[in-house]
Formats: structure tokens, C-alpha cells, sequence
């Protein structure tokens, strides 16, 4: 009897960490302190969340075993719909390639950015911590040849196929985001905003943090809207959410590849569980049609490529 006690005490601890996860991140609610960060590893909570389930059953703990099932159903339902394909809409109109790449202070060669640059063929690629050597290097390998226009601002840079002039604004000195406003073939125009949010860590940080996602602009527009980068961000960040909620799409989700992980992978840092933080947003109009990551020498961010298409169809 008393072992059977200690059991089931131990139950409800190891059951304990995850309920509150679960209603944390349902609730939305995000605490001061390290919570900005921890939240970015629910997929691996609702993984772990599996343990209590199985040792509740094994146990045969009826009460453990409805609420373990409650836990789970609910980190699942925020965590599972982000891998299950939307489905391609028919759409007609001008495709877009759009290529991200954080280069990790420029510690990319610039060769292999440009050799995958020549092997992607995008439209329009952003680069995140672009530094000014760096930037020289990739001219004089002729970056510039592939892709004429650019624009660029605190170290994050749009460069386009397409004619390519400023856009939506950012205050210069305090946010590395760029926006620029893109002319295509057929004459029509899409905003692009190379994106670059603080990172979620404690202090002051985590305020610059929040911020640097809200000064994004919404998707309500006349014209089409894609934001590209590294938004330091997950999807169970609430803030991105709401960003989200205002008429944009997750290429990676509605692909079902919302859980293929972008970083880090390099470093010490290639110790931490991955997390996907680099994202590809696209305004209602705009047909996601495939989301990939690939793999750039020296960064701890996987580039991506997306394909969309401007002017979806129902």
C-alpha cells in the first residue's frame, strides 16, 4: 500500500511540470523570466508529456489517466496542426522564390551563399547578420549579377530579381528590419520585409524582443505582403500568433513542415533542442506552394526557400 502511495505521488509530480506547460501556452500567458524562452520547446514537452500517459496507464490510475490525456490532448492540439499539409490552392498568377539565411555574423563564405543562391534560382533573397566585409565579398563574386537590387539596413539586407525600391519603414538605429516594396514582370507590386527580431532573453532584452515583432506590420494591405527572416520566434511564441492572427500564413505550417527545426546548428550552441524561429509569412492573396530548409557552412541557422505564388484562387 505505502509503495502503491509513493507511486502515485510520484505520478502527479512528474504530471505536475506539464499540465502547467499546457496551460501556460493555451492561455497564452507568458511570464517574465525564462518563459519567453522555454515556450519555443513545446513540441518537445508534448512529446515528454507522453511519460506520465504511459506510466498512468501502466499503473492503472484512472484519475492520472484522464487527466495525462487532458495534458496531452492539450499541448498536442497547438503542437500537431502545425504538421498536417493545408493543402495547395489552385492559384494563377506570378510565382515568387523567396530565400532566408541568417549568416551568423557573416561567418558564411560567401562562395557557398552564392553557389546556393545559383542552385535555389530565388526572387528575392533576405540575409540576416550581413556584415559590410562580407557584403563586399559577395559583390565582387557577383551576387549583384544574380540578383541587381538590394537594400539594407543594420546588417539585414533584401536583395530581389525584381526592380526593388524602399518600402515600409523602420526606425533606422533600433530595429534590423528592412522593407522594400518589389515591382514584377506583370507590373504588380509586393511589399517584402526583411525581418530580424531581437532575441527572447531575460532583462532588457526580452522587451526589445516583443517589440521587434510588434513594430512588424500587419497583413491587412491593398497589395500583397511577405515578411522573410529570423524572427527569434516560434509559433508558440503568442506574440507571433497575433502577428499571424492578422491575415498571414506560416509557409512551413501550411506546408506541414511547421516542426522542421531551423536552429542552432552550429556551435556549442547545436546542443540546445532545435527550435524553428526562421519564418516565411505571406498575406491572404498569396499561395504557399512548398517550404524548404537547407544547410549553409559556418551558421547555426538553416537557410530556407519558399515558393509562393501572387494571386490565389479559391
Amino acid at each position: 500500500m505505502k509503495q502503491n502511495t509513493l507511486l502515485t505521488s510520484a505520478l502527479w509530480a512528474l504530471l505536475s511540470p506539464f499540465a502547467g506547460w499546457a496551460v501556460l501556452r493555451v492561455a497564452g500567458w507568458e511570464p517574465k523570466l525564462r518563459w519567453s524562452q522555454l515556450v519555443s520547446f513545446t513540441p518537445y514537452a508534448a512529446a515528454g508529456s507522453l511519460v506520465p500517459l504511459a506510466l498512468a496507464l501502466a499503473l492503472r490510475n484512472r484519475p492520472a489517466t484522464y487527466a495525462a490525456l487532458v495534458v496531452g490532448g492539450l499541448l498536442a492540439s497547438v503542437v500537431l496542426p502545425r504538421a498536417v499539409p493545408q493543402g495547395v490552392p489552385e492559384a494563377a498568377g506570378q510565382p515568387l522564390r523567396v530565400m532566408t539565411a541568417n549568416l551568423r555574423v557573416g561567418s558564411v563564405p560567401a562562395e557557398a551563399l552564392i553557389g546556393a543562391v545559383e542552385r535555389s534560382r530565388p526572387d528575392v533573397l533576405t540575409l540576416q547578420e550581413l556584415t559590410p566585409d562580407l557584403a563586399a565579398r559577395l559583390d565582387r563574386g557577383g551576387l549583384l549579377t544574380l540578383l541587381p537590387y538590394h537594400l539594407e539596413q543594420l546588417g539585414t539586407a533584401v536583395y530581389s530579381r525584381f526592380p526593388l525600391r524602399p518600402g515600409l519603414g523602420f526606425a533606422a538605429g533600433q530595429w534590423q528590419h528592412v522593407g522594400g516594396l518589389l515591382t514584377l514582370p506583370d507590373g504588380s507590386e509586393v511589399d517584402v520585409v526583411g525581418v530580424h527580431a531581437c532575441a527572447p532573453a531575460g532583462g532588457w532584452l526580452a522587451g526589445c524582443w516583443a517589440q521587434s515583432i510588434r513594430v512588424l506590420p500587419p497583413a491587412v494591405a491593398k497589395r500583397p505582403r511577405v515578411l522573410a527572416g529570423d524572427f527569434n520566434s516560434t509559433l508558440d511564441h503568442a506574440v507571433l500568433r497575433e502577428l499571424i492572427a492578422t491575415g498571414y500564413q506560416d509557409a512551413a505550417s501550411v506546408t506541414g513542415k511547421g516542426l522542421v527545426m531551423t536552429w542552432p546548428y552550429y556551435g556549442r550552441s547545436a546542443l540546445v533542442p532545435k527550435v524553428a524561429i526562421d519564418h516565411v509569412l505571406a498575406s491572404e492573396g498569396v499561395a504557399v506552394r512548398s517550404f524548404e530548409t537547407l544547410a549553409l557552412p559556418r551558421t547555426d541557422h538553416r537557410a530556407t526557400v519558399t515558393d509562393l505564388v501572387l494571386g490565389r484562387r479559391a
